[in-house]
């Protein structure tokens, strides 16, 4: 069993800045993938970014590259999403999930486990 808490959702202004964080519970956290969603109202639950076991291979959508990036700390269990530019067709709740049974993975399917969620509202 691997529970996932999320924190740093805020509301902010377009432009600015904020990192969420996740926290994993569970020995095993090195050797999963990581990745963070995020679900608009209205809309379907879509892939923010992704990050391997090791750190050393990342993914991004179209919408957030250049401006987002994810990291881990395997030592604290846990895995961030530093967000940058931030702009109001950001605002969502941000997921954070655990793909157990892989390293890497983009596949939304494969990710098991999910925290409860942090919004994040980008105002214009």
């Amino acid at each position: 069993q691997v529970q996932l808490v999320e924190s740093g959702g805020d509301m902010v202004q377009a432009g600015g800045s904020l990192r969420l964080s996740c926290a994993a519970s569970g020995r095993s956290f090195s050797s999963y993938g990581m990745g963070w969603f995020r679900q608009a109202p209205g809309q379907e639950r879509e892939i923010a970014a992704t990050i391997s076991w090791s750190g050393g291979t990342t993914y991004y959508a179209d919408s957030v590259k250049g401006r987002f990036t994810i990291s881990r700390d395997n030592a604290k269990n846990t895995v961030y999403l530093q967000m940058n530019s931030l702009k109001p067709e950001d605002t969502a709740v941000y997921y954070c999930a655990a793909a157990t049974r892989t390293g890497w993975t983009t596949l939304k399917a494969l990710y098991d486990y999910w925290g409860q969620g942090t919004q994040v509202t980008v105002s214009s």
